[in-house]
């Protein structure tokens, strides 16, 4: 549904007059290779390499490389695996999601990205511990950090004036400083005195800082909200603008229901760019070339470019195909949630509560009267979607009624 960008070449160099230059990866191949470089890159993006470091005594895992991250990142695993997803959280999930869609279906419309919003948050503070405080009140803190300046980090000063990163700092410093108050103390207060089977008790046992724990808090936050609210709009606009599509959905069991959102997410990846610095040089082979990327220089893997490679996701690469056989070991989302050190921990999670509520959403029978508007946002390199609104027959019963 959104605009393509180029396809080719597979890897290309792009000199910059003001410092290192920029590569950019189509190829599937060659963007894993670049994420598996382990030791040889560092995170770049989400502008992490402006994120002041010396504050805090462990770095976040956003902009953590190396050993450290790779603890952290086993340490946490538990929290975010399939299974752990369907036992610990699966039953609270599904009854969000049906608390959701029968409140939206009373009230007979809903604009779907801010039921999303909340219904995301919802998830994510169930399995972060920021159970303490309100959702709609959380919400709206946690959105407050993406009101950003664009930034460009192939320009010269990431395409920001003095002015436009005083004021990133302040867009960023106040809400930080309100969700602490609001949401975060009030859950470490909580756990100190009695603690629970979330990542945040996990934290204090760790003996993270008060200031460690806050930025891991906004990183889980922020990327269960931002990334998995898009694309619950992203399926819904698909699976509404498709009946055939649609009918096969609701139709499903679970299982093929996630491959059906994975081949949605494979084209219509929420975050579209992933950057990593060169730490040293990187040998990397492309469709007939082998190019060595120089240390220092910034890496652009163009996700939406290597979900559609035809090599690794086989013929028509551009279309919707939920039965594709992908090469190899190709995932069936492609790049979409990363790949290597930096994958993202909270795949089944999103794609667990993005099906709980959509197949409970399309069941209820809903008319698409507004498509949404799309943006772009540019600190997570992604889309924005904006607008969708929906209609429910009143007395709507759980049956498929598609426009």
């Amino acid at each position: 549904m959104l605009s393509d960008e180029p396809a080719g070449p597979p890897v290309e160099q792009v000199l910059l007059d003001h410092g290192p230059d920029l590569w950019r990866i189509r190829s599937f191949d060659a963007a894993r290779q670049v994420l598996r470089a382990r030791h040889l890159t560092t995170q770049a993006g989400f502008t992490a390499e402006r994120i002041p470091r010396g504050v805090f005594r462990r770095h976040p895992i956003l902009i953590s490389d190396g050993e450290p991250h790779d603890s952290q990142r086993r340490e946490l695993a538990r929290f975010f695996a399939p299974a752990v997803i369907a036992d610990r959280y699966g039953e609270r999930i599904d009854a969000l999601a049906q608390d959701t869609v029968d409140r939206i279906a009373a009230a007979g419309r809903c604009r779907l990205d801010e039921v999303a919003l909340h219904f995301s948050v919802a998830v994510t503070s169930e399995v972060v511990g920021l159970t303490e405080s309100s959702i709609t009140g959380m919400s709206r803190r946690l959105e407050g950090f993406f009101t950003q300046p664009p930034v460009d980090l192939a320009a010269p000063g990431w395409g920001r004036s003095r002015r436009q990163w005083l004021q990133a700092a302040v867009n960023g410093l106040v809400p930080i400083a309100r969700f602490y108050l609001a949401d975060v103390r009030p859950a470490l207060r909580a756990r100190r005195r009695r603690q629970r089977d979330d990542v945040l008790s996990h934290l204090i046992r760790a003996g993270h800082s008060t200031s460690d724990m806050l930025v891991e808090c906004v990183t889980y936050g922020t990327a269960g909200m931002v990334t998995t609210r898009e694309f619950i709009t992203m399926a819904c606009w698909h699976l509404l603008s498709d009946d055939e599509l649609g009918a096969e959905y609701l139709a499903a069991d679970q299982s093929r229901r996630l491959e059906i959102l994975e081949e949605i997410i494979r084209l219509e990846p929420v975050v579209g760019h992933l950057f990593r610095r060169a730490e040293a040089d990187i040998e990397v082979t492309a469709p007939d070339s082998t190019v060595t990327i120089p240390a220092g220089d910034l890496i652009d893997v163009c996700v939406r470019a290597t979900n559609t490679d035809e090599e690794a996701m086989g013929p028509d690469p551009q279309s919707l195909c939920p039965m594709r056989h992908t090469a190899g070991a190709v995932p069936a989302v492609g790049m979409s949630f990363s790949d290597g050190a930096h994958k993202c921990p909270g795949q089944s999670l999103a794609l667990f509560e993005t099906d709980a509520l959509v197949h409970r959403l399309l069941g209820r029978g809903p008319r698409l009267v507004a498509e949404p508007e799309i943006g772009w946002d540019s600190v997570i390199s992604g889309y924005r979607l904006r607008g969708l609104q929906l209609a429910f027959d009143e007395g709507s019963c759980p049956e498929r009624r598609l426009s």
